[in-house]
């Protein structure tokens, strides 16, 4: 398992249709991990204009994530998606890490 964490094209595309649909010249997306949800950890997923000191800059298909090392442990593998089939739209995180999930896709546990 790689330990890193990637955004695929496709994800990619849409962070920047978003990007411009705001305005934004420079922008990452912020990626990360908190407690709660019903599997006891949850994905967090935010634009912002720049990385913070202590975060882990990946760049891969022209975006920028911003990850905190806290939640980097939790998402070493990690594959950021973008879906837009039957079961609705939006970003999915593909964890290798998750060993349960809950319906709502967005907490897990490890």
């Amino acid at each position: 398992m790689p330990l890193t964490i990637s955004i695929s094209e496709k994800a990619a595309r849409k962070a920047k249709e978003f990007a411009d649909r705001d305005s934004l010249e420079s922008f990452g997306l912020r990626v990360g991990v908190k407690g709660g949800g019903c599997s006891g950890l949850t994905y967090t997923l935010s634009i912002d204009n720049e990385a913070r000191p202590e975060d882990k800059v990946i760049e891969e298909n022209g975006v920028k994530l911003f990850v905190d090392r806290k939640s980097y442990v939790f998402l070493a593998g990690t594959i950021l998606e973008y879906g837009d089939d039957l079961n609705g739209k939006g970003f999915v995180f593909n964890n290798p890490n998750a060993k349960t999930t809950c319906g709502c896709g967005t907490s897990f546990s490890v």
